[in-house]
């Protein structure tokens, strides 16, 4: 396999995503062209799991580069919609280090002991409905948010108020439920990491 697995092309998809995003970001004062590549950004995020295994080009490299493009996207989102944003991109890039470490490629799968819930949100690579929700909440919510800030959704698809409450609610919603899945990531990873310490080393 070698660096031939640079070249599979889930991963040349990963590349394209990468630029995607770099373009979004230059264009942050034009909405129309905003919107629409960052959501060919996000809606590409599907079609390289599924062209990965269709092909048979499943990769460690290529289940790292897909989470590396999900969170520069969602961190350059984020930061730039609000000062504070950069908290929810440090967040998911802990996320990623903590997942990435202990579970390597097989981080979606590894959640065998996790509780119930934590289960049912990574059933089946979040092919579920509840999977669906949570990362409906981490890839639209702060899309969703841009478009009411920059009044796409008042006057470009002319939704009424109620509509965007309600979206921006259920987004919300989807996204605390991440948020409550990295939160124990980050914890299983933190009591990993105190368990593996030699006992000679804590005295």
């Amino acid at each position: 396999m070698g660096r031939n697995v640079l070249l599979y092309w889930p991963n040349i998809i990963g590349y394209m995503r990468i630029g995607l995003v770099f373009a979004a970001w230059a264009s942050w004062e034009t909405p129309g062209v905003f919107m629409a590549l960052y959501s060919t950004h996000v809606a590409l995020d599907g079609v390289d799991g599924w062209m990965a295994r269709r092909l048979g080009q499943t990769s460690r490299f290529g289940a790292w580069l897909d989470v590396v493009v999900d969170n520069l996207g969602r961190g350059m989102l984020w930061s730039r919609l609000f000062e504070w944003g950069w908290l929810v991109s440090a967040l998911e890039w802990c996320v990623f280090v903590c997942n990435h470490n202990a579970r390597g490629e097989q981080w979606k799968s590894g959640f065998i002991s996790s509780p119930r819930f934590i289960q049912a949100v990574m059933e089946n690579g979040f092919r579920t409905p509840l999977g669906t929700w949570v990362v409906s909440g981490l890839h639209c919510l702060p899309l969703w948010l841009y478009g009411g800030q920059r009044g796409v959704l008042t006057h470009w698809l002319y939704l009424p108020l109620w509509i965007q409450v309600l979206g921006t609610l259920l987004l919300a919603a989807g996204r605390l439920l991440a948020l409550s899945v990295e939160i124990w990531c980050i914890w299983t990873h933190i009591e990993y990491l105190t368990n593996d310490e030699p006992e000679e080393k804590r005295n």
